[in-house]
C-alpha cells in the first residue's frame, strides 16, 4: 500500500512511518519540520540526540530497510502543492500527523494559540479539500486526542468509541434515538483544533464521501519501538521540558537525574495511556482496515489503560527512590476525574496491549539515566499556564 505520513519526522510519526515500512508498506514523509524550529524557540532539545531527517532516512536504508522518501511541505499553507502531490502520487492511504502536538504549548501565549490554530485546522482543511479535488479515494487516517472528550463530566460512565446514543423528545411527547459526535469538551486551544478536526471530518465524509479514522489517542509513554531500536540514528525523540514532555516520561526522567517528581495540584486528575509501541500498531491496524466507501468516520479510542497521575508518581517513585513534589496547576482543569474509557474496537482487530509494567518503565529509566548531561533543569517546570491567576500562582511557587 502507498501512504503518505504527514508529520512523519515527530515523536509519534517518525516510528509510525518506520513501522509502516518495516511492514512492507511504500512510504512517503511529508512535514514542514517545525517541531525542530520549535526546539530553537524554546532553546530546548530533545533529551535523545536526533539526527536530521536526511541522516534517519539514509540509516533506515542502510540496515535493510524498504526505502522511505520524503518531502518537505507545509501542508497548511502550500495548497498546490499538496494537491499536486497527491495527484502525482495517488496513495492509498494518508496518515496525519502534521498538527502541532502539545496543549501547553498552545496556552503559553496569543502567538502560540494562533499558530495552533493556523497550523492544524488549516492543514487538516486543505488535506480534505485536496482529496476531494483530486477525485481518489484516500482513506485519512488521523491521529486525535482523548481530550476532545475533556476530563470532567463523565463520573461512573463509560466514554464510547466517538458517538453517543441520545435520546430526543418530540413536542408530542415521543422520542427518537440517534447517534451523534460525543459531545467535545476542550481543555486547551491544542485540543479545540482537535475537535474542530472532527467537525471537518464529519462534513467531508457526510459531503464528499471521503473515507476517514480518527484515533483519539491517550498520554503516549516510552522513547522507541523494535524499528527504532536497530540503529542509534533511528533514535526517538524524548521530550522532557514543561511544554512538550508528556507526564509519564517527565516523571522518568526526573527520577532518573534526581529531580523531585513535578505533580501539579492535587495529582487527582485520571489521565489514558498508550506506549509508543502500541500507538504505532494502532496506526497499522486502522490504516489497514479502512471504513467502506460511504460508511461514516470511523473514531478509535486510542489507549490501553487509565491512571491517576499522583498515584503514576507514586509508583515511578517506589521503583526509582525519587521524592515527589506537589506544585500549584498551570492548567485550567478539573482537580480529579474518573476516565472509563471503551476500547474494544482496537481489541477486536488484534491488538495486544503492552501494559505499564516496571521492566519498561525502568527501560525509559536507563534511556534518561545514558543522556541525563543533556538535559537543561531550568526547562523542566510547567511555566505555560492557562490563565493569569495560574501564571501568578507558577510565579510564586518558583
Amino acid at each position: 500500500m502507498k501512504v503518505l505520513v504527514l508529520g512523519g519526522d515527530g515523536f509519534c510519526g517518525w516510528p509510525c512511518a518506520v513501522n509502516l515500512a518495516d511492514q512492507g508498506h511504500d512510504v512517503l514523509i511529508v512535514d514542514n519540520l517545525s517541531r525542530r524550529k520549535i526546539d530553537i524557540d524554546l532553546e530546548v532539545e530533545s533529551l535523545t540526540p536526533i539526527v536530521s531527517i536526511g541522516e534517519r532516512l539514509k540509516a533506515w536504508e542502510e540496515i535493510g530497510g524498504k526505502p522511505m522518501r520524503f518531502v518537505h511541505m507545509d501542508i497548511a499553507h502550500e495548497y498546490q502543492r499538496l494537491l499536486d502531490l497527491l495527484l502525482e502520487e495517488k496513495p492509498d492511504s494518508i496518515v496525519h500527523f502534521a498538527e502541532q502536538r502539545a496543549a501547553p504549548y498552545s496556552m503559553k501565549s496569543s502567538a502560540t494559540k494562533r499558530y495552533t490554530v493556523d497550523n492544524n485546522v488549516n492543514g487538516t482543511h486543505n488535506l480534505l479539500a485536496a482529496i476531494v479535488e483530486s477525485g481518489q479515494d484516500i482513506h485519512v487516517v488521523h491521529l486525535g486526542t482523548m481530550g476532545v472528550y475533556g476530563y470532567g463530566s463523565h463520573r461512573g460512565a463509560t466514554i464510547p468509541e466517538g458517538y453517543l446514543k441520545v435520546e430526543v423528545p418530540q413536542p408530542d411527547g415521543s422520542r427518537f434515538e440517534e447517534e451523534i459526535l460525543h459531545p467535545a469538551s476542550p481543555g486547551s486551544v491544542y485540543h479545540m483544533t482537535k475537535t474542530l478536526d472532527q467537525l471537518l471530518f464529519l462534513y467531508y465524509n457526510k459531503n464528499d464521501k471521503v473515507r476517514i479514522t480518527d484515533l483519539h489517542q491517550g498520554i503516549v509513554w516510552g522513547t522507541n519501538t523494535d524499528a527504532t531500536d536497530r540503529d542509534p540514528r533511528l533514535t526517538n525523540r524524548f521530550d522532557y521540558d514543561g511544554d512538550y514532555g508528556t507526564v509519564l516520561n517527565r516523571f522518568l526522567m526526573q527520577a532518573a537525574i534526581g529531580y523531585p517528581l513535578t505533580v501539579h495540584g492535587t495529582g487527582g486528575q485520571t489521565r489514558a495511556f498508550i506506549h509508543i509501541r502500541d500507538s504505532v500498531r494502532c496506526v497499522q491496524l486502522a490504516m489497514e482496515n479502512p471504513p467502506t466507501q460511504g460508511e461514516r468516520v470511523k473514531i478509535f479510542n486510542q489507549m490501553t489503560e487509565s491512571h491517576q497521575v499522583g498515584e503514576l508518581a507514586k509508583k515511578v517513585a517506589a521503583l526509582t527512590g525519587a521524592q515527589v513534589n506537589n506544585l500549584p496547576n498551570p492548567r485550567n482543569e478539573a482537580v480529579e476525574n474518573d476516565l472509563i474509557v471503551d476500547n474494544r474496537c482496537f481489541i477486536e482487530l488484534g491488538l495486544n496491549p503492552t501494559t505499564l509494567d516496571d521492566g519498561l518503565l525502568k527501560e525509559v529509566v536507563e534511556i534518561a539515566t545514558r543522556f541525563a548531561d543533556r538535559c537543561d533543569r531550568n526547562r523542566i517546570l510547567c511555566t505555560s499556564a492557562w490563565t493569569k491567576t495560574q501564571a501568578q500562582a507558577i510565579g510564586t511557587a518558583s
